[in-house]
This record gives C-alpha cells, sequence and structure tokens, in this order.
C-alpha cells in the first residue's frame, strides 16, 4: 500500500519533470537568435518523423550546433553535480559536504590550468582536467587507508589535504603564467563556463557521467542504510567498505567529467540536494532523482541568466556563488539555532 508520503514524493517528481521540460524549451528560446517553441518542436517532429524541411537552414544550425550542446551540458553538469552532492552528504552523514569535499575539483583545475600553462588545445584541457580529478580522489583514498579506525573521518581529511596542495599548485601556475596570454585563459576556466562545449566533448563526458549516475540511483536505497550509521549498515547486510567505494568511485567520476567540460561550479551539489530534502524528505529513493531534476533544471536556468543579463558572458560560477553563499549561511544560522 502507498503510503501518503510516497504519493507526495511522487507528484514532487512528475512536478520536477515538468519544470525541468519546460526548462528546457525555454533554454532555446533565449539568446541574441531566439527560438520560439513552436519552432523548436516543428524542428524536432521534422527531424524524428523524416518529413519535408519546413525551416530555414540557420534555425536548424542554431537548435543543433549551438544551443543543443550547452543546454544538454547544463542539464548533464547540474544533475550530476547535484547527485555526487547528495550522495556525499548521505555517505559522510554531514550536509555540508560537497562534491569536492575529496579534492576532484582542485586536482581537476590544476590539471586544465597545467594545461593551459603548456598551450595545450581545448580536447587536452579536459583530458587533463579529468586524469587529476580521478587521481586527486586516488590519492585522498589510499591515504585513508591508513585511517583503519575512522576510514570515513581520514578520507574527508585526506581529501581537504589533497585539495589544499592541489589549489596551492593552481596558484604557483598562475603566479609564472604569462599575465597577457596565459593568465587570464586559467582564470575563465576556473571561474566556469559552457559556452565553448562541443559535441565531441559532450558525447565523452556523457558516458562517465552517465555511469555514475545509473551507479546512485541504483544504490540509493542503501543509501537510506548508510545515513544511519555503518555499524546499522552493517548488520542490515549492506557491505560498508564496498558501498563506500562504489560511491566515492561514481560520484568522482561525475564530478571530475563534469568539471573536465565546465570549469569549477561551485555550490550546485551543497544547495540542490537540501532544496530537494525540503520537497521531498530524506529518502534518497525520492530525493536522488528529485536532486538531479532540480540540479538539471538549476543549471539550465543560471546558464540562460549567463548569456542573457549582461553584454558580456558572466562565468557559471559567479551565479551559483551568488544563490549558495546565502543559502549556505542560512543553514548555518539554522543549525546553530537547534545547538
Amino acid at each position: 500500500m502507498i503510503t501518503a508520503k510516497e504519493k507526495r514524493g511522487k507528484y514532487y517528481i512528475i512536478a520536477n519533470t515538468a519544470l525541468f521540460a519546460a526548462v528546457f524549451v525555454l533554454s532555446f528560446a533565449i539568446g541574441k537568435y531566439p527560438i520560439s517553441p513552436g519552432e523548436l518542436l516543428e524542428v524536432f517532429f521534422g527531424k524524428l518523423t523524416g518529413a519535408a524541411q519546413t525551416w530555414t537552414n540557420e534555425v536548424e544550425l542554431v537548435i543543433f550546433k549551438i544551443r543543443m550542446p550547452r543546454v544538454l551540458a547544463g542539464a548533464m553538469i547540474g544533475a550530476g553535480l547535484s547527485a555526487a552532492g547528495a550522495a556525499y552528504q548521505g555517505l559522510f552523514r554531514n550536509p555540508m559536504v560537497s562534491p569536492d569535499v575529496l579534492g576532484a575539483s582542485a586536482g581537476a583545475g590544476f590539471g586544465a590550468a597545467l594545461a593551459i600553462y603548456m598551450g595545450m588545445n581545448y580536447v587536452m584541457i579536459s583530458a587533463s582536467a579529468f586524469v587529476f580529478g580521478i587521481m586527486s580522489v586516488g590519492a585522498a583514498y589510499i591515504i585513508s587507508t591508513r585511517a583503519r579506525r575512522n576510514p570515513t573521518l581520514g578520507m574527508v581529511l585526506a581529501g581537504i589535504m589533497i585539495s589544499s596542495l592541489f589549489n596551492s599548485a593552481t596558484s604557483f601556475i598562475k603566479l609564472i603564467a604569462d599575465p597577457n596570454n596565459i593568465l587570464p585563459s586559467i582564470t575563465f576556466w576556473l571561474m566556469g563556463s559552457i559556452s565553448g562545449v562541443r559535441e565531441s566533448q559532450l558525447v565523452w563526458a556523457a558516458i562517465p557521467v552517465g555511469a555514475g549516475l545509473l551507479v546512485l540511483l541504483i544504490a540509493r536505497w542503501k543509501l537510506n542504510l548508510l545515513t544511519m550509521g555503518e555499524d546499522e549498515a552493517r548488520s542490515m547486510g549492506v557491505n560498508t567498505k564496498l558501498m563506500r567505494i562504489v560511491i566515492v568511485v561514481s560520484a568522482t567520476l561525475i564530478t571530475a567529467a563534469s568539471v573536465a567540460i565546465s570549469g569549477l561550479i561551485g555550490w550546485v551539489g551543497l544547495v540542490i540536494p537540501h532544496f530537494a530534502r525540503l520537497l521531498v524528505g530524506y529518502d534518497y529513493r525520492v530525493m536522488m532523482p528529485a536532486s538531479m531534476l532540480m540540479g538539471a533544471s538549476f543549471m539550465m536556468l543560471v546558464d540562460n541568466l549567463a548569456r542573457s543579463i549582461a553584454t558580456a558572458e558572466i562565468p557559471l560560477g559567479i551565479l551559483t556563488a551568488f544563490v549558495g553563499a546565502p543559502f549556505f549561511l542560512y543553514l548555518i544560522l539554522d543549525r546553530g539555532n537547534r545547538m
């Protein structure tokens, strides 16, 4: 029998799905060359059915070559970072945890900065960011294995240390970089943007992000048990060590691949899971897909603002910080009032 709480959760998922669809269509209508919903549906329907072309080549070019990679990248990155943040918050039982807690973002930032400093092309910059993001989390996990009494705390502390080292290395590269050509490119990349995402990058990034999201969706009911504590989860038959590895690997793949094509975009993985909890509660069976849908809609909306509210495009990291920082302050004050 379906309870009232479960029924309410399903209604929220349906509402979030409708919101995602509306924002997706809206994202094509915003820009210097707007595409109306009617034109968008006409082109999509025509391509799917093979109907005769009744639209201009310019409209098709804008939809599939300019807007589509950007909109899909925003949706994928938003859903991925939100899911990774929600998974980490459940694993570490800490609502202040974000996807970069184990150093994936810091490592990816260093990898990108190093590639830009060495004059590599855009594809190699993304590849370098992805590899160093994976390496940083791998190093944090290896260090945490030495903390036998509390491996979860050891992993967090190791991640903080690794992040500090990679951030320092990135600062050193910025210090020695050419201030006229190289330094501005590094700075802009670190602020986050999806304006330059290409179809090829989107395709290869979708593989690790999609795989990570699939694993987190399948394992989301076990996250409910992990939030109760490792001892309680083990008593219910959960292999906590294996689950910890699975969640960390999945979230790392998502975070590293997302950062590799977009740069550093903070606060999404911290803020969106909290909004999802406010709506659907703490049950990860519902909260995880809700976080993904809300994260995708949020990133598409932020990107729409980034390319429309000013003459020059605003980096996404700046806009997400305007939302994330006040909400983080609210969380601190709210938790402080409960103590």
